[in-house]
């Protein structure tokens, strides 16, 4: 595929659709392209070069066997960002990040644990009420710990899809030193990201423009 091709299907998926100008940070002023009707209009060949360092990194991550969770927590791209993930088979969070997920691994390791030890456990000895009670408690375990439930240990790369509302993510990153690929629109700051993605992360086909770059990486 050629540049312009990419470029114009990126443009068309809608990654060059940044927020009004009076929201945009300024460190995201290089990857602005030019201003239209009060919205500023993302640089795309920015960003198709930034999307493919970041690729670049994620096939060298899968050659070297490490481990890859993706957050997408945005109700409207949860569905996209599971069913990438478990094609994949990478780790995911699609739900509410966990405080502590990594920064208190043990604990959450634990709790991992135990989940996988209840789905395990003969629930038919128990009485109707304590099965239904376990039966709650693994959905809800489920919804928590599903996506990382074989995370043996901290990640050695995290894909962030919306970094200013999975900003405590980042930052826990960031503590642990987890190089950090994610997607950002021009009213985020870029810089504590090692891989930015200069991009619209509230357009559904932005994002599944961006997933599936992801999916060619990794498959």
């Amino acid at each position: 595929m050629t540049d312009k091709k990419q470029i114009e299907e990126a443009t068309k998926a809608g990654l060059c659709l940044g927020h009004r100008t009076s929201q945009t940070h300024p460190n995201m002023k290089p990857f602005v392209l030019m201003e239209k009707q009060n919205i500023h209009i993302i640089d795309v060949e920015k960003t198709i070069k930034k999307l493919q360092e970041a690729i670049d990194f994620i096939k060298k991550a899968k050659k070297e066997g490490k481990t890859i969770l993706i957050v997408g927590t945005k109700i409207q791209i949860k569905g996209l960002t599971k069913k990438m993930a478990q094609e994949c088979k990478i780790l995911y969070v699609t739900e509410r990040w966990l405080g502590g997920t990594l920064t208190n691994f043990e604990t959450i390791k634990k709790r991992i644990d135990y989940f996988k030890e209840l789905k395990e456990r003969n629930l038919e000895k128990y009485t109707k009420k304590e099965k239904l009670e376990f039966e709650r408690e693994i959905e809800d375990l489920q919804l928590k710990f599903g996506g990382i439930e074989q995370m043996q240990k901290l990640p050695d790369v995290l894909i962030v899809l919306d970094v200013k509302k999975d900003n405590l993510v980042v930052r826990e990153a960031k503590k642990k030193g987890i190089p950090v690929i994610g997607i950002v629109d021009t009213n985020v700051n870029p810089e504590p990201i090692d891989y930015p993605i200069p991009a619209n992360d509230d357009k559904i086909s932005s994002v599944e423009y961006i997933l599936n770059q992801f999916k060619k990486a990794l498959l």
